[in-house]
């Protein structure tokens, strides 16, 4: 006997409340938690995100960050897509319908065009390092290269760009630190931090 599952209209799909609010805490500098639960609505099934999920947002690179920040008008789509990848991970959802369905979710909260297929993109790379992450990722490689080759190409120079200078900070950062390390006996000095994700 086989089930077949009633999709919902366009209209229904979307977040549970409406809108772009969502109420998060801080963890540490790059993690947040969720402090009220919300649903999302897919074509086919609903998703809770859970109070207490965590978060770090978008995962951007630092040398992208410029670009797209790690948290904007797409916040509660990758909230979303943290638990979604949470369980593909867990192999109860498969990573590749994580991806989809964050984009669909950005295109509910008003994402423009390019932006968000560029997002799906970035997510659909990531994808790769992750377990079970290339299950069906050959079926989306042709529309991956398609946004990557030419927005690469027009990002890279920025990128590279971005990176020199992170890298000069760095050294400078080091530099300034160690001489006021030693200096000063009485007073906390914080090291440098260097970190490559925003």
């Amino acid at each position: 006997m086989n089930m077949v599952l009633s999709r919902v209209s366009e209209e229904q799909i979307g977040f549970v409340p409406p809108g772009l609010q969502v109420d998060v805490e801080e963890l540490d500098e790059h993690n947040w938690k969720v402090l009220h639960a919300f649903d999302y609505q897919a074509q086919v099934d609903r998703y809770t995100v859970h109070r207490g999920q965590k978060t770090d947002f978008a995962s951007v690179p630092r040398i992208f960050a410029w670009f797209i920040p790690t948290y904007g008008k797409y916040t509660k789509a990758a909230i979303l897509h943290d638990h979604l990848c949470e369980l593909a991970h867990a192999g109860a959802f498969e990573r590749r319908d994580a991806d989809a369905i964050f984009r669909q979710a950005m295109r509910t909260l008003g994402v423009p065009f390019l932006r968000r297929w560029i997002m799906w993109a970035a997510v659909r790379w990531g994808a790769v390092a992750t377990k079970n992450g290339l299950r069906g990722w050959w079926r989306d490689a042709p529309r991956v290269l398609l946004i990557t080759i030419p927005f690469g190409a027009l990002l890279a120079p920025a990128a590279i760009l971005v990176l020199a200078t992170l890298i000069v900070w760095e050294v400078v950062e080091v530099v300034a630190w160690v001489p006021l390390k030693l200096m000063t006996a009485t007073k906390r000095v914080n090291p440098p931090n260097p970190t490559w994700k925003t």
